[in-house]
């Protein structure tokens, strides 16, 4: 049987606000039936803290310390905690909701979307799985989370290597479609990303941060020879394939989506009012 085809864009590293304004681009032309589900790789430039769409910016983030490492600042259109996007490989999927393969429940289109990540990692020899909270202290932090940080703990259907959380994912439903985008880290520096957040005492931060290291990883730290970035997009372009049963077709916008995507990004992610609004 012939497989179905998803569009897919390699845009590569981007300023934080047009990576943000291209998602919301793709879920609007997609729901207006424009082009196909697509699957998208990116990365940042400068690196970039990014916040959830439901976090405080001024009681959560360390603004100065943002400004000291010349880091890029952005809020997403998705929840979740602070990311700091660095030294890794980030996705998007867009979907719509109404599609043969995507559940109705937002958790299992978390797992369905997910086993394209997954057969990502096992392409480059790690032995990935889901997570999935247990005990019920495990399922209440998902509601209520001690720390501003994303990778501090797995949530449903997140990967997880050798017990340690490896990629970190978030999901808005807009106009009909799935907006699924997320961090596969190759490294990370958790001195940086600490320093990030804010903390009612030096104590308190010592302890989330040796929490943290039990909790996640990058992958280079669980390999012998470090990935790069061109094995790390062979490696998930074709786990997408496999996991969701897809051919890709590389896609390039035109000038007139282009500048689509650069009215939203000075309308909306570059405006201090969208970005300080919690």
């Amino acid at each position: 049987m012939e497989r179905e085809k998803w569009l897919f864009i390699d845009s590569g590293n981007c300023d934080p606000a047009y990576n943000m304004a291209l998602d919301e681009a793709l879920l609007n032309w997609h729901s207006e039936g424009k082009i196909p589900p697509v699957i998208r790789f990116y990365g940042w430039n400068p690196a970039t803290l990014s916040i959830g769409y439901f976090q405080k910016a001024e009681k959560e983030i360390n603004l100065e310390a943002v400004e000291k490492y010349g880091l890029g600042f952005v809020r997403r259109p998705t929840g979740g905690r602070g990311v700091l996007h660095d030294q890794e490989l980030t996705y998007s999927v867009i979907v719509t909701e109404e599609h043969h393969n995507m559940p109705s429940s937002v958790t299992e289109a978390y797992r369905v979307i997910s086993e394209g990540i997954l057969q990502g990692f096992r392409n480059l020899g790690l032995e990935a799985y889901f997570a999935i909270p247990r005990t019920e202290e495990e399922k209440a932090g998902l509601k209520n989370p001690r720390s501003a940080v994303c990778f501090d703990a797995p949530s449903w259907y997140e990967l997880v290597v050798e017990g340690r959380k490896v990629a970190g994912s978030a999901q808005t439903r807009q106009k009909g479609v799935i907006l699924q985008h997320g961090s596969i880290l190759l490294d990370l520096d958790e001195d940086k990303l600490f320093d990030l957040f804010i903390y009612s005492s030096e104590r308190v931060r010592e302890r989330m941060q040796r929490a943290f290291s039990s909790k996640a990883v990058a992958m280079n730290d669980l390999r012998e020879t470090p990935v790069t970035m061109d094995e790390a997009k062979v490696a998930f372009h074709k786990g997408f394939e496999e996991g969701l049963g897809l051919t890709l077709q590389p896609y390039t916008l035109s000038e007139e989506q282009q500048r689509e995507v650069e009215e939203i990004a000075a309308s909306r992610y570059r405006s201090k009012e969208w970005t300080f609004r919690r």
